[in-house]
């Protein structure tokens, strides 16, 4: 079932599906550790119900352009909803395309690259299919999503994610690989002194070597079903 909700910025509202996959704090950390620069061209990677690019919109000023790529067209047109509903149709676009077959027009078009992708390896998934491939990489691999970002990216470009801290080497590896240095690590935590269970990272086109390694972020409501909506 469809409701609307505030997004709690502004008068600005998201509309979600009770039924699949609703936005969780995971989503907020991401598009609050980094901040716009002026005339920003920003895109949402697997997007979902384009809750990254609209909470970064809400926080930032100066962004000239946010394009939601989002594969399963049920959320891609939810989100279409959302933009219209906001007044947002002169500054944001949503393309109903998987990340492997970005049209040609969008190489290296952008400044910022935000991704909350399915972070889980295959795996027995019981909760059915749209939820399945928001979690799991059925339809896209992480070496997908880095090459993606890659080919979007303008030199020195950002490309932003949050992913299983487990799998921070991997990541590591895959973006350095691809020509994205990482510049900039945060793990995430469920309370003060625990074990984190996420790691925000963000990585620059071309980028010098050295990387930021910022404290824990500490976010007590860590969830439990999956990471997009």
């Amino acid at each position: 079932m469809e409701v609307t909700e505030s997004l709690l910025i502004g008068d600005y509202k998201i509309i979600q599906d009770t039924e699949k996959y609703r936005f969780t704090s995971d989503s907020v950390l991401l598009a609050r550790f980094l901040s716009a620069k002026r005339g920003e061209r920003v895109a949402d990677f697997c997007s979902g119900s384009g809750v990254v690019g609209l909470h970064f919109f809400a926080e930032n000023r100066g962004i000239s352009e946010v394009v939601l790529f989002e594969m399963q067209r049920d959320l891609a047109e939810m989100s279409a909803r959302t933009v219209a509903l906001n007044g947002l149709g002169e500054k944001f676009h949503v393309e109903n395309v998987p990340l492997q077959e970005i049209p040609a027009k969008y190489t290296e078009y952008f400044s910022l690259i935000l991704c909350n992708p399915p972070y889980e390896r295959d795996g027995f998934e019981s909760a059915g299919k749209e939820r399945a491939v928001c979690k799991k990489e059925l339809s896209l691999s992480l070496e997908e999503t880095v090459c993606a970002a890659k080919r979007c990216l303008k030199f020195g470009g950002r490309f932003a994610l949050i992913h299983r801290a487990d799998r921070t080497a991997e990541v590591l590896f895959a973006l350095k690989k691809e020509g994205l240095e990482p510049k900039k690590l945060q793990f995430v935590a469920g309370k003060a002194g625990a074990k984190p269970y996420a790691a925000l990272i963000c990585a620059c086109k071309g980028g010098k070597p050295g990387l930021d390694v910022l404290p824990t972020a500490v976010n007590r409501k860590p969830n439990a079903e999956g990471r997009r909506s």
